[in-house]
């Protein structure tokens, strides 16, 4: 495991449920800190079409954020792939102060 520490950038990837692309294990691969797979129960984009969860019936696109923190030349390094996968949604970069970043106790 890789120190990350101090000023790093946060890249959040919106999407909807039913994105898909055969690369799962980009960030992974490309020796990324780490990502997190967020869903969410609302949301819409530029369509303006809401999709949510209801109690009945769940919608067929939910939406989900990916967000990974690392250095900006990591996330520079995968940007303009996850560009090219995506073919519609949104990338948002912004800085972010890294407190901690580590495993926590051994299992």
């Amino acid at each position: 495991m890789r120190r990350v520490d101090g000023e790093q950038v946060l890249m959040r990837i919106f999407l909807g449920q039913t994105d898909r692309w055969e690369r799962k294990q980009l960030f992974r691969s490309k020796g990324l800190a780490g990502a997190t797979v967020v869903q969410g129960v609302a949301g819409f984009g530029p369509t303006s079409i809401v999709h949510e969860a209801h109690v009945l019936r769940l919608s067929q696109d939910l939406p989900i954020v990916i967000e990974v923190v690392d250095t900006q030349d990591r996330i520079d390094a995968v940007l303009a792939e996850v560009d090219r996968m995506m073919s519609g949604g949104l990338i948002t970069l912004e800085k972010a102060r890294v407190v901690r970043y580590d495993r926590g106790p051994a299992r």
